[in-house]
């Protein structure tokens, strides 16, 4: 019984370390605000709780559907964030540089 429980943490583990380097590589790649992978953390921990507003246990398929509002709405809140951010570069505004007081 060991085993299983060491094999599904690594697992586990290993899916967390994923999950982070894919985040990240977003961020970076788009240059996403912090808040925006915190909106998909959020959601994907919805997901991972068994408590859900509309159960699953109860009506069967249709209970998928406050899962998928979560996630949709998670995910369109990161494309807002991401256009904005493309909107104000466009506009000029440099994000790349920081002032130095002095």
């Amino acid at each position: 019984m060991d085993d299983v429980v060491r094999t599904v943490l690594v697992a586990l583990a290993v899916l967390l370390g994923l999950f982070l380097a894919v985040v990240g590589l977003l961020m970076w790649r788009y240059r996403i605000p912090p808040r925006g992978p915190v909106a998909l953390t959020m959601a994907g921990f919805y997901l991972v709780v068994p408590v859900d507003v509309v159960p699953e246990a109860v009506l069967g398929p249709l209970g998928l559907v406050d899962d998928a509002g979560v996630v949709g709405v998670a995910v369109l809140f990161v494309l807002r964030l991401a256009r904005a951010r493309r909107v104000l570069v466009d506009s000029g505004v440099d994000f790349g540089r920081r002032r130095r007081r002095g």
